[in-house]
């Protein structure tokens, strides 16, 4: 063990957690054991979530909601009993406020569809304007650009400052009464940033705005608790919280959900259907259009277990201490540039980083010679990359399998490729 790692306390106890995920045995390059780095852009699955879904196809494959036969009715309650387990994870106050999707960017798609289309007081036209910020993903940027081109509202967004964080120094000015809706991000996926989402949303409220949150890098992270965070609607998706891919969720809130125009039409969202016109069922059911991801919400739902079992005040307590370790050795390389917050206060368990003039493609590829996998690129947040003059960056992300020993091995095979590069 090195110096450094002495005294680092509310770590998990993660020789135990990582015996539950099968891929992190694997070895890659003769025998070199796989350090697994990118939780940001999906997490591995432990057994109990790749069970979950084998019995269901196993025991219970069949469509749900439709059948009054045995199996049928046993693939409704398991899919039906991850909405509640969903609902439950993140204290919404009602069931029907969780609609399922195949992700996030399809969650945040159908609240800019929906506001698109909806009758005042919520819809977007040319007298509104639209808020978002500099450090959002592509996919809440891309269909609020979309609705913006098409309503002809206007969009703005907030920037970013030079250690990454956002810059409110005019937000009374960005949020003002002509503000539809404000959609950011309550951590950057790509710095890993933690936004002081509570003073935006107390302002979008002065104001009579919606808000919008993509909690993608936070749900699988920390206490999501979409009362207290008091937002409008809350996205995020099942792959990077321990849960299979193809599953994403939105919540709501209950008379948003009421008043608002469906995105898609099809079979299950419907009441009744005429030759003339159809009506729909009530939410959720009204934004779940045809046969929906079943098999995924019931690994999604074994994945809320798995963590509500670890408990998400644990896994954050071991996230905050590998984090402020990463930071610390990482600053130790030479010529190495965290780009955002270069502390660990008010930050993920993500970190973006430059290594002198090596290309961040190289440094990921010579980190894979040596089993360490690592992101490379702009991450879909490439405004942040043009904000700080850069085409790329290498990205560690942490999860709760992750150990000081991993972030040891990423600093040494680091000195690798500065030797290697010469």
């Amino acid at each position: 063990m090195t110096d450094a790692r002495q005294g680092l306390s509310g770590l998990l106890d993660t020789e135990a957690i990582r015996k539950d995920f099968p891929i992190l045995d694997r070895t890659v390059h003769d025998g070199k054991k796989v350090v697994y780095l990118d939780s940001a852009a999906t997490s591995q699955k432990p057994r109990q979530v790749l069970d979950a879904v084998n019995q269901y196809y196993e025991r219970h494959n069949a469509n749900v909601h439709r059948g009054v036969y045995t199996i049928a009715e046993e693939a409704t309650a398991l899919y039906e009993g991850a909405r509640d387990k969903v609902a439950a994870f993140i204290n919404a106050p009602s069931r029907n406020e969780v609609i399922f999707t195949k992700n996030a960017s399809e969650s945040l798609n159908l609240v800019a569809n929906m506001l698109g289309w909806a009758d005042e007081p919520y819809r977007v036209d040319s007298d509104t304007e639209i808020v978002t910020t500099e450090m959002e993903h592509h996919s809440n940027i891309v269909p609020w650009q979309l609705l913006s081109q098409r309503t002809g509202a206007k969009l703005k967004w907030f920037g970013i400052t030079d250690d990454g964080r956002l810059d409110l120094s005019d937000l009374d000015e960005v949020i003002n009464e002509k503000t539809k809706i404000v959609t950011l991000t309550l951590v950057s996926n790509i710095m890993g940033t933690i936004n002081p989402v509570e003073k935006i949303i107390r302002r979008a409220q002065q104001v009579g705005a919606l808000v919008c949150v993509d909690a993608s890098q936070a749900a699988p992270h920390m206490v999501l608790d979409v009362q207290a965070l008091q937002a409008d609607f809350v996205a995020f998706t099942g792959h990077k919280m321990v849960g299979p891919t193809g599953i994403g969720v939105l919540w709501g809130r209950q008379e948003l959900l009421e008043d608002l125009p469906p995105f898609l039409g099809g079979g299950e969202m419907i009441e009744t259907v005429s030759m003339h016109s159809s009506t729909y069922a009530p939410a959720p059911h009204k934004f779940e259009a045809g046969t929906p991801p079943i098999a995924q919400a019931v690994g999604l739902g074994a994945a809320v277990d798995y963590l509500s079992a670890i408990g998400m005040e644990n896994i954050h307590r071991h996230e905050e201490a590998i984090t402020a370790y990463a930071v610390k050795r990482l600053l130790e390389v030479p010529d190495l540039r965290i780009i955002g917050p270069a502390t660990a206060e008010d930050r993920g368990a993500t970190i973006s980083f430059t290594l002198g003039d090596i290309h961040p493609h190289d440094v990921g590829q010579v980190l894979d010679e040596l089993g360490i996998a690592v992101r490379v690129g702009h991450h879909c947040a490439r405004p942040v990359c043009l904000r700080y003059g850069i085409p790329a960056t290498t990205r560690a992300s942490f999860y709760l399998y992750s150990t000081p020993a991993e972030v040891d091995a990423l600093v040494d095979g680091l000195e690798h490729v500065r030797n290697f590069f010469g």
